[in-house]
């Protein structure tokens, strides 16, 4: 099986009467592909970014991408709000978010023993996504806004690879949690933005911030916010979905 890695610069390269049936695409930039006269019955694509900056999707001549953002508004009530641009849809937006999320994590209290550490198609497990969340809340609240030098626990703490790819989602410091310990630590995220938002003021949200993965790049108190609830969104799907998908091999066996 033919692989190919970051090292290999296949940008503006031509596929003509080529089999990539199978083929799986990682953390790839396909942006502004042209693809005529193809097969792509039963392709899954998972494009967490296709919401900003007016990025289009066409299929057939139709730009899908106003589709799959009403669908998926419908899907998880409360996702339309994250765009809130004032510290009431803010705080109506994150409370949207706990009530999903809660529901969530009883959904997967309730499923057999270990199901939390069962990763779907070499892709986070339901405890590591959590700690992903721990990590995300502490890099855009405790770094970029409150400034933070150290602010990551332990539970959610990125290696030195991570500080110098931000696209590597893969990688956590040696840290084996107990999924008890994750919990705990998701919690008291959890709590930080409710407590961050609830004195929130319209002045603060347009105090400049350094990005904290690219700080040439202007940030500002409300896009870290939108970051941190972009970040929740996308990631919850990720997990109902790889919860669906464990359901469905149980109910299968």
């Amino acid at each position: 099986m033919a692989a190919f890695n970051q090292s290999d610069d296949l940008s503006g390269a031509h596929f003509t009467d080529v089999n990539l049936r199978g083929a799986r695409f990682i953390r790839s930039d396909l942006s502004a592909i042209v693809m005529r006269g193809v097969d792509v019955g039963g392709a899954d694509i998972d494009a967490p970014w296709l919401f900003d900056g007016g990025a289009t999707l066409r299929v057939n001549g139709v730009d899908v991408v106003p589709f799959v953002e009403a669908e998926l508004n419908r899907r998880f009530p409360g996702r339309a709000e994250r765009r809130a641009t004032d510290p009431e849809g803010l705080r109506a937006a994150w409370a949207a978010l706990e009530r999903t999320w809660a529901a969530t994590l009883e959904r997967a209290a309730a499923m057999p023993a270990g199901t939390v550490d069962i990763p779907v198609d070499g892709e986070w497990s339901f405890a590591r996504t959590l700690r992903h969340l721990v990590m995300a809340t502490d890099t855009w609240l405790g770094r970029a806004i409150l400034e933070i030098d150290q602010p990551y626990h332990p539970v959610g703490q990125p290696n030195s690879e991570y500080e110098t790819d931000g696209y590597d989602m893969s990688v956590f410091s040696a840290t084996n949690p107990t999924y008890a310990e994750v919990l705990e630590a998701r919690a008291g995220r959890v709590a930080m933005v409710r407590g961050f938002l609830a004195a929130l003021t319209r002045e603060d949200m347009s105090i400049a911030r350094r990005n904290p993965w690219a700080p040439k790049y202007p940030e500002t108190t409300l896009s870290c916010l939108h970051t941190i609830l972009d970040e929740e969104w996308e990631h919850h799907r990720y997990a109902v979905r790889d919860l669906d998908a464990i359901e469905a091999v149980s109910a299968e066996a």
